[in-house]
């Protein structure tokens, strides 16, 4: 099951996108602060993060450049009423995988979460492929061959 973190500072919506992503099915804990956000994050490992920018506390620009900096990767997508081009340009080059602006269909940022979501499996695939190979190579290498 994969497990999403939403830092959204209205409940309502808060509450909302967590019951749609319990029926992908996800495990979702919820923030409504930048900065229980960015604790829950450093706390333990989440497959997703859906993240407004403008929060109390810190906002979602700096909770993701903060996620950023740290050497575990996880995919981020903003959802913010910020829609200029701006707002979007920056907010994808500070890090964010993805950007939806509200008001926001509920439909399209589960059909995102599931992109980003296959995305990630692809990429996890692909790097156990990558080292299954690398592994099988140092093993070959190390032993004669048979005659």
């Amino acid at each position: 099951m994969r497990r999403v973190l939403v830092i959204e500072d209205q409940k309502e919506i808060a509450h909302l996108v967590r019951l749609h992503l319990q029926d992908l099915p996800c495990e979702v804990e919820l923030a409504f602060d930048g900065h229980s956000g960015l604790a829950a994050a450093e706390k333990k490992p989440f497959d997703l993060v859906v993240l407004d920018l403008m929060l109390p506390g810190i906002d979602g620009l700096e909770v993701c450049r903060k996620l950023r900096s740290r050497t575990i990767y996880t995919p981020i997508m903003m959802v913010t009423a910020k829609a200029t081009e701006f707002d979007r340009v920056l907010g994808l080059e500070l890090g964010a995988d993805d950007y939806l602006t509200k008001p926001f269909s509920i439909r399209e940022l589960v059909a995102r979460v599931k992109a980003l979501f296959r995305r990630m499996e692809q990429l996890e695939s692909a790097a156990s492929t990558h080292s299954e190979e690398t592994l099988a190579l140092s093993r070959s290498r190390g032993r004669p061959r048979p005659p």
